[in-house]
């Protein structure tokens, strides 16, 4: 009989913790709805001890959640354990996930504790955590540079306290298919317990091998997979939520194995997260770039035209995407849009349908058609500028040329009260983003920037992606416009009122 595979995602701890990938609160409850629309099994809030802001995320997450399991990280102490489950308390399905890394240069290095503390820490945290809730998941950090004997003995001590679920990370991405196949039949077969536990499998991708150790965990035996979308996550990040379920979908015969996921939701929740972190896709990423259902070749067109299953080993509607482009236009109304959002699998509340509609007539006003990624584009910032508190544009004049000078003379409003300032500058980006940092009275510096279309044309729609950062804390910003100043302004004032917390 096939097997469950519960799916743990960790794309607001672990992928957070990437650099640029930072989100704020708002950002953080849109991704986590999309995970539960997703079908998600477990959502990684956090790290509830780590700051403030990290516990109310975390908080936050667990009371909007109710058909997803929610759990914070801990590390195995009792004051961590204790702040997580004040965050996780009032969610529906509470989880706890306690870390220790089990590696001897960890433990040497990193926790300067020998073999038994390491398993006396082991005992105590996970029995404590026990008495909150039910599930605790124990994680073994830097599993796979662990030696054998003693990873069976942390194993053991995990599960005879209470454990349900015992994780073995390759932190560093440091393992292979085989090694990890033979590290999960070791411990499933050596183990004592481990076969009253739930293995899970959790991939970094520093040898661009996270994937495929997943799926060769899942065959050896795990039955969760801890991921994120898009592969996001530190240094070169986890293993990609997207394409483990969809190897799953495709391949279900060899593995034997599904998930609860709504495959037909994977595009749009790989678009939010690129819209939140501004981090895109490159085109020949697997299941979600652009040239993922792309056939340019002649022999593979003709194969398509006769069948498509000749090329392509699944559908682009089985993760989310239409094969048909040209959708709406200016005398579009608003019954075919809302319709037309339903199709691409977006359902907005009143308020914000509202404010989406709106833009969308702004862009057909430019634009003779709207594509679907213009929707996909518009809808990821149509209520992020008109927030209270918040700058918004209210115009632009840009004066430049390569014998002058650029001016950009730019006009606010906060709160009703307008405000404009004149700035020089090396071009009419660099002006506009300082006659900003005059506006709002301090001096935001420019990490990165980045324009690319939407669309193709001559009207495509432009997006700029901005990180900025201020007195330590760093955000990123987005804005869209045909054009490409008008983006540039929207993406900075975007960071700004994050940077602000007004956004």
């Amino acid at each position: 009989m096939a097997r469950m595979i519960r799916i743990f995602d960790t794309t607001l701890r672990d992928g957070e913790q990437a650099p640029g990938c930072s989100m704020v609160l708002s950002e953080k409850l849109e991704v986590a709805r999309q995970l539960e629309k997703l079908g998600i099994d477990v959502v990684e809030a956090g790290f509830a001890a780590a700051s403030p802001g990290d516990f109310e995320a975390v908080k936050q997450i667990a009371l909007t959640l109710k058909d997803t399991a929610v759990t914070s990280l801990c590390r195995a102490s009792a004051k961590d354990i204790d702040r997580a489950w004040e965050a996780i308390a009032a969610g529906a399905s509470p989880m706890l996930h306690i870390v220790l890394a089990t590696s001897p240069i960890h433990m040497k290095n990193k926790l300067r504790m020998t073999e038994e503390e390491v398993l006396s820490r082991i005992a105590d945290s996970v029995a404590y955590a026990k008495g909150y809730v039910n599930e605790v998941e124990f994680s073994a950090e830097d599993a796979f540079r662990s030696e054998r004997a003693f990873l069976i003995r942390a194993v053991e001590t995990a599960v005879a306290a209470g454990a349900t679920v015992v994780n073995l990370p390759d932190t560093v991405g440091y393992a292979v298919p085989e090694e990890a196949a033979a590290l999960f039949r070791q411990v499933k077969e050596e183990a004592r317990g481990a076969d009253r536990v739930l293995l899970s499998a959790h991939f970094h991708d520093d040898l661009g091998l996270a994937v495929a150790n997943s799926l060769t965990a899942v065959a050896a035996g795990a039955g969760q997979v801890e991921c994120t979308l898009n592969g996001i996550g530190e240094r070169a990040g986890n293993a990609a939520l997207e394409e483990i379920v969809m190897a799953l979908v495709t391949r279900q015969p060899y593995f034997d194995a599904f998930t609860g996921v709504n495959t037909r939701h994977l595009y749009r929740s790989s678009r939010l997260i690129q819209t939140i972190t501004g981090i895109q896709m490159p085109a020949n990423k697997a299941i979600v770039g652009a040239n993922a259902f792309a056939h340019e070749a002649g022999i593979h067109q003709h194969g398509m035209l006769a069948d498509p299953a000749t090329y392509e080993i699944m559908t682009p509607e089985s993760i989310g995407v239409s094969r048909g482009k040209l959708v709406l236009g200016k005398h579009s109304g608003r019954h075919a849009f809302e319709e037309h959002l339903e199709y691409l699998g977006y359902y907005l509340p009143p308020e914000r349908m509202d404010k989406a509609f709106e833009k969308f007539k702004q862009l057909a006003d430019r634009k003779k058609y709207i594509l679907d990624r213009d929707l996909e584009a518009i809808i990821g910032v149509s209520d992020k500028e008109l927030s209270p508190g918040s700058y918004q544009l209210i115009n632009f004049v840009i004066n430049s040329g390569n014998t002058i000078s650029a001016t950009a003379k730019i006009r606010l409003s906060q709160d009703g009260v307008q405000n404009e300032e004149v700035s020089l500058g090396e071009g009419p980006v660099d002006a506009s983003f300082k006659a900003i940092n005059k506006l709002v009275g301090r001096d935001i510096t420019l990490d990165d920037y980045g324009l690319h279309s939407v669309t193709e044309g001559e009207d495509a729609l432009g997006e700029a992606v901005v990180k900025l950062s201020l007195d330590g804390k760093q955000a990123t910003g987005r804005g869209l416009s045909t054009d490409v100043i008008e983006a540039s302004i929207r993406a900075y004032l975007n960071g700004v009122n994050k940077l602000f917390g007004v956004s």
